[in-house]
């Protein structure tokens, strides 16, 4: 299993370490619930080296992203990022990832930072690789092997990065990024995080992410910071409603599918799979993901059939006992006939039919302020 530059430091803390999409993880240090409740109140930092960073630059750069990206690269600004989708010819979605529009290079042409999915890392490069035509002035640089990834979430985690920077993070705008030095090491903060709570993303070289991640954790102590595993910052997204590749978005799942149609823009050009896309924008797509709340003891789990009539109308993509709201509840897709709020479903447990309600997305948002 590959391993972050952080795996001393998980060791040393204790953490349970498990294998995640061929790399060896922390799972949680204190416990799921424990750190869950610590990025909802107070402060949580994750060690994420395991994404992958491309860069994408030369001339042709921005004409390429829009046609191979639902979200439109040419309306960012250098200092800022959006979520966007990658999408196969058939308007399904190779993986969702953020987008960088950084400072532009020596050689002209937009440079742009995209960080993907772990598990989906050597694919998407394949694929971006794959698409780029016969004179297209484009190049795409792996620079996962040399980046390390930290995110610090949660309702402090500004007061906590401000006392390792001069940056200033405080009013650093949502999806926001700049560089600059923090903990004494160069590294890119952006205002970004995968929790559903205000935070930051820290990305350094390897050999300077030690240095960063000791930092946090010395600085937060007096703040109650708590390393965090895989397993809260799964049960953090699932309240937020955020999408995890192999659960709510695949090859076979469009964005409008998925209900990230607020990501995909379709005035451009050219776009792999824009015909489906405008297709499901015209006429609704003819699945939906919905966010279902039990409404009896149970817990729905991926794969889970969902019902409507006592009839399987479709499955659960993710799912859980919710830690900030005490409920069960989960994500699935089924026909739009029976996605409308409200409705009515059963979720089958294990061959008992836990009744369930069609709720509005997201479970959980943070109040703002």
């Amino acid at each position: 299993m590959k391993r972050t530059p952080l795996h001393q430091a998980h060791v040393a803390l204790g953490a349970r370490m498990i294998e995640f999409g061929g790399w060896e993880m922390p799972v949680w240090y204190a416990g799921i619930q424990a750190e869950h409740h610590a990025v909802r109140q107070r402060a949580g930092l994750f060690d994420v080296s395991h994404m992958g960073e491309f860069i994408v630059h030369e001339a042709d750069s921005t004409a390429f992203l829009r046609r191979v990206l639902t979200n439109d690269a040419a309306l960012l600004e250098v200092g800022q990022a959006h979520y966007s989708l990658l999408t196969n010819a058939a308007g399904g979605t190779v993986d969702d990832l953020l987008v960088y529009r950084l400072p532009a290079g020596k050689k002209g042409g937009a440079v742009y930072l995209l960080v993907v999915n772990a598990g989906n890392i050597d694919k998407d490069l394949a694929w971006l690789r794959s698409q780029v035509g016969p004179g297209e002035r484009v190049k795409i640089d792996d620079r996962s092997p040399s980046t390390a990834l930290i995110a610090l979430q949660g309702p402090r985690s500004a007061l906590i990065l401000s006392e390792l920077t001069a940056m200033d993070v405080w009013h650093m705008p949502y999806y926001h990024f700049a560089r600059g030095e923090v903990a004494g090491v160069q590294a890119l903060v952006s205002r970004t995080g995968y929790t559903g709570e205000d935070g930051f993303e820290v990305m350094a070289a390897n050999e300077d992410i030690t240095a960063v991640w000791n930092a946090a954790l010395k600085a937060g102590a007096a703040h109650e910071i708590q390393p965090c595993g895989l397993g809260s910052r799964d049960s953090l997204r699932i309240e937020a409603c955020m999408p995890l590749y192999g659960h709510e978005l695949g090859d076979d799942i469009s964005a409008l599918e998925a209900g990230l149609g607020f990501f995909v823009k379709l005035d451009k050009p050219a776009m792999n799979g824009l015909e489906r896309l405008r297709r499901e924008r015209l006429e609704g797509p003819a699945r939906k993901m919905v966010c279902l709340e039990l409404l009896d003891r149970g817990i729905p789990r991926q794969g889970y059939p969902i019902l409507a009539g006592g009839q399987p109308v479709g499955e659960v993509t993710s799912g859980l006992l919710s830690p900030t709201l005490d409920k069960a509840v989960g994500m699935g897709f089924v026909p739009v006939a029976h996605a409308a709020l409200g409705t009515e479903l059963a979720v089958d447990i294990r061959g008992r039919a836990v009744p369930a309600r069609v709720v509005k997305r997201p479970f959980y948002k943070r109040a703002e302020g």
